[in-house]
């Protein structure tokens, strides 16, 4: 069975995309020596989050999305064996077009 998860408030359930696993001279690069990726593609959005008089603050993001997160922000979480991501919306840098 599939676990459901609602990220809450202005947060963003995120899965990072896989890096090329060969440089460009064609070195294997081993798992212990690869960064963390920043691409990623948006899963769900939270419940979102409110202004300083109480209207809705709009995602920018949505579903499916693929965006640049920054490189230490998040909390990363496994869920049915898979590696996800919940960011803040203000972590997301920008949307890959």
């Amino acid at each position: 069975m599939a676990t459901k998860i609602q990220p809450l408030g202005p947060r963003v359930l995120v899965k990072r995309l896989d890096e090329e696993e060969e440089s460009s001279g064609g070195i294997i690069i081993p798992d212990s020596a690869k960064e963390k990726p920043q691409e990623a593609e948006v899963i769900s959005l939270g419940t979102g989050g409110k202004d300083e008089n109480g209207n809705d603050i709009a995602f920018t993001v949505k579903k499916k999305d693929k965006v640049l997160i920054s490189k230490y922000g998040g909390t990363d979480v496994k869920i049915d064996g898979k590696e996800l991501l919940i960011v803040n919306e203000v972590d997301i840098l920008a949307v890959i077009g």
